[in-house]
């Protein structure tokens, strides 16, 4: 995938509060992000859909129209 060259933010006691990315790095996090929100959305949609045979499904699509 790409590989993170992360810096920390520390607090005064050193705690990590933060993280810097270098701007090529965060642009492939956010499209990373992008697609698993896709893929997701995708298989939660396909959880509530029910197979029906193909011609009930053209016939449903044309009643539609």
């Amino acid at each position: 995938m790409f590989a993170l060259k992360e810096s920390y933010v520390v607090d005064e006691k050193g705690n990590r509060v933060g993280v810097i990315l270098d701007w090529t790095t965060y642009q492939q996090v956010l499209e990373a992000l992008e697609e698993l929100e896709a893929i997701r959305a995708y298989d939660a949609s396909q959880e509530d859909n029910e197979v029906i045979p193909f011609e009930q499904a053209v016939a449903e699509i044309e009643q539609n129209r």
